[in-house]
């Protein structure tokens, strides 16, 4: 019988949780101290990510754009993993990190870390990137430095479109403390009534509905200017309390606790439970308050009090509170101020020649690796499925979604399959954090359609990217395959990098067909031909890879470890990669985010390199090289706990030698001493590599270059 939409089902109980001896013995002189802290790692990539914004080599609107995204990170950062911190400082739950810290602790580092962060992008933007700015025409000003004509013509603005939408809310005894939702903007306000003498608060929402920079009207050719929406909201005070006078009045903003959990009962239905809890974000706990630096100290002890928030939970922000608004100045038509423009090629295997030729029978002669943004996702990946919908020898079409574009081309060709008659499976992670409403909304949408939903196993995450295909071809029944590291996004596909494997390999196909029945039924898979899979596999594989090249090493033969993820904190794969490094094994790792290995430690990581690369891109593809065993994998998982004990991840065997070679370029492009990048010492400090007077290469504009040439 076919599964019910919206059934969940529980996974089957995991095996006993794989030990470092799994992957040799390890020395037992390892050190206490062989870990670098999760969160300090995560904020020196914020750090990172803040450099490219200080770095006058970078377009002058992508430093802008840089500036946003260190903004944006720095909020999930506080309301996913700062709230679980405190989380478990509150309720007595103080498990130490894997460097022996506490979460009190922890907490106490992240906030001095995050004040100095804070305080140097201010510096970034007052002193850089808003003079350059300027330079170039494009003003992002205060109330005080506009003209006559320009405060008239805002003042009229305010009138028609701001001032109705406002609503002042008064603090007295008729009029407790207003609620603050997470993340708003909001003015707070002392204001005397001059017949009383008294004084009282106020608090004054500045609306998200609106642009928080307000663009006036100006010749195009002369650049453009923008006015913060709280300075005009600020500047028109006195029309919003009329008859009193306005003391003082700051910028201050609240960051809540999103780290939600559902309670997943198999009696209940996990949609409905999921949608209870998205209705209570918004009064999680608040736990981050940012408060302009010159706010007097009786308004902070007000807002402190009345928000229930701790004193080091208080961020100063010497200047413009909540730069994810510069985002905004991408409305700028400045081709000369960004970084030039690209258009994906189309991956050779499916360039449409005299004869055009199917996906499928391009597949037929041999699997195919795409790595976006440089190649093209709708021509290949978005084509395949599209191709599937339409082939009227599809039979039927299994989708995991993780995330998804709002017009999912994607998700229209499941629908579109369904209508046509074939069977169609979508299993939509619903529990995608921060997706979670649009991933409910695609669920009902494609039940609707007739597509058969699955949201998931109960306890966890689905997080692979896998689509199989079954078509009937002639007597015979053939099955084709993606699996990738990126999400089923076409825009995010442009500017994440990523890769996937197209195949018609029967093994492949017959593990993701093993894996979707464990996915939608009650199936007990443990062994897979061609992938590695966690909650159960992922792990295990990983350190049996490592181990076989730790033994390579001691033996006198070919051994090297070659390893590129997003983070790297996973106690047991440090282990064991630390043991390789002892046997004299070569350890080269790229991670984009978070490590907590130590590299180049004397006795216990020598061998070992770790360097990030940022840029353009945002580096998201996860690839794993074996030398001495030959063995290449790629697929969704990070080495992190998450992932490889509370994720539905997929690794799959990269084996064509053709593609085995792409992936041996992209290692020596990222892994080139040449190339731009951060090197991490053995004390956690990241370095800028290599140093400013040698010549560089990027390696994102390399790979641009090179698939350009192709197409």
């Amino acid at each position: 019988m076919d599964d019910q939409p919206g059934e969940a089902h529980t996974v089957p109980s995991a095996p006993p949780a794989v030990t470092p001896s799994d992957s040799g013995e390890l020395l037992d002189s390892l050190p206490e101290d062989r870990y670098l802290n999760r969160e300090l790692s995560w904020l020196d990539f914020n750090a990172r990510v803040l450099a490219l914004a200080e770095d006058g080599s970078q377009p002058l609107l992508e430093r802008a754009r840089f500036l946003a995204i260190f903004a944006s990170n720095l909020d999930e950062f506080y309301m996913v993993r700062v709230a679980g911190l405190k989380r478990r400082h509150e309720t007595g739950l103080g498990v130490r990190s894997a460097d022996g810290l506490s979460p009190r602790e922890q907490l106490a580092y992240i906030a001095k870390r995050n004040q100095d962060l804070v305080s140097r992008q201010t510096a970034v933007f007052e002193e850089q990137v808003r003079p350059e700015l300027e330079a170039e025409g494009i003003r992002i000003v205060r109330w005080g430095e506009l003209t006559d004509i320009e405060r008239s013509r805002l003042s009229v603005y305010f009138n028609d479109h701001i001032f109705p939408v406002l609503t002042p809310l008064a603090v007295d005894p008729a009029h407790p403390f207003p609620y603050i939702s997470g993340l708003s903007l909001n003015l707070a306000v002392t204001v005397r009534d001059p017949d009383a003498g008294t004084e009282r608060f106020a608090r004054v929402k500045v609306p998200n509905n609106v642009p928080r920079l307000i663009r006036l009207e100006s010749d195009p050719e002369s650049g453009a200017t923008f006015l913060p929406l709280e300075e005009l909201i600020a500047a028109h005070l006195r029309e919003l309390f009329t008859g009193m006078e306005v003391i003082e009045h700051h910028v201050f903003r609240v960051t809540r606790n999103a780290d939600f959990e559902v309670e997943e009962d198999r009696d209940e239905d996990l949609l409905q439970a999921l949608e209870r809890e998205l209705a209570q974000r918004r009064f999680g706990r608040p736990i981050r308050l940012e408060v302009e630096k010159d706010m007097s100290e009786h308004m902070l002890e007000l807002l402190l009090r009345e928000l229930e928030v701790d004193p080091y939970d208080v961020v100063a922000v010497p200047g413009l509170i909540d730069m994810t608004c510069l985002d905004q100045l991408s409305e700028i038509d400045r081709k000369e101020l960004r970084f030039p423009p690209f258009v994906p090629a189309t991956h050779p295997a499916f360039a449409e020649g005299e004869t055009p030729k199917s996906v499928f029978a391009t597949l037929r002669e041999g699997d195919v690796l795409v790595n976006h943004p440089y190649d093209s996702f709708s021509t290949s990946v978005q084509r395949f499925i599209e191709q599937a919908a339409s082939d009227p020898h599809v039979l039927a079409i299994k989708q995991t979604l993780y995330r998804t574009s709002g017009d999912s081309p994607i998700v229209e060709a499941l629908i579109e399959a369904a209508k046509a008659g074939k069977q169609v499976v979508a299993l939509v992670e619903i529990k995608a954090r921060f997706d979670e409403q649009a991933n409910i909304s695609w669920a009902r949408t494609l039940e609707r359609a007739g597509v058969h939903v699955v949201y998931g196993l109960v306890g966890l995450k689905t997080h692979c990217k896998v689509s199989l295909v079954v078509r009937q071809e002639g007597p015979r029944i053939r099955r084709y395959c993606h699996i990738g590291s990126g999400n089923y996004n076409p825009k995010t596909a442009r500017f994440y990098e990523d890769l996937g494997l197209l195949t018609a390999n029967d093994g492949v196909g017959a593990d993701l067909t093993d894996l979707f029945n464990v996915l939608t039924g009650y199936a007990r898979q443990g062994r897979y031909r061609n992938i590695l899979t966690s909650p159960h596999g992922i792990r295990r594989g990983i350190l049996r890879a490592i181990a076989g090249e730790t033994a390579a090493a001691r033996q006198g033969r070919r051994a090297g470890i070659q390893i590129k993820v997003n983070s790297l904190v996973d106690e047991q794969i440090i282990d064991g990669l630390y043991e390789a490094s002892q046997a004299g094994v070569s350890v080269d790792i790229v991670v984009r985010g978070t490590c907590s290995l130590k590299p180049g430690v004397a006795g216990l990581s020598e061998n070992i390199t770790v360097r990030s690369i940022l840029g353009r891109f945002l580096e998201h593809s996860r690839i794993f090289r074996f030398a001495g065993s030959q063995q290449y994998w790629i697929g969704s998982a990070d080495m992190m706990h998450r992932n490889l004990d509370r994720r539905i991840e997929v690794l799959v065997k990269v084996i064509d030698p053709a593609l085995t070679a792409q992936l041996d370029d992209i290692f020596a492009s990222a892994l080139d001493p040449a190339t731009r990048c951060w090197a991490l010492g053995p004390t956690g400090e990241w370095t800028p590599s290599p140093s400013a007077s040698s010549e560089v290469r990027d390696h994102q504009s390399e790979l641009l270059a090179t698939h350009k040439a192709v197409s």
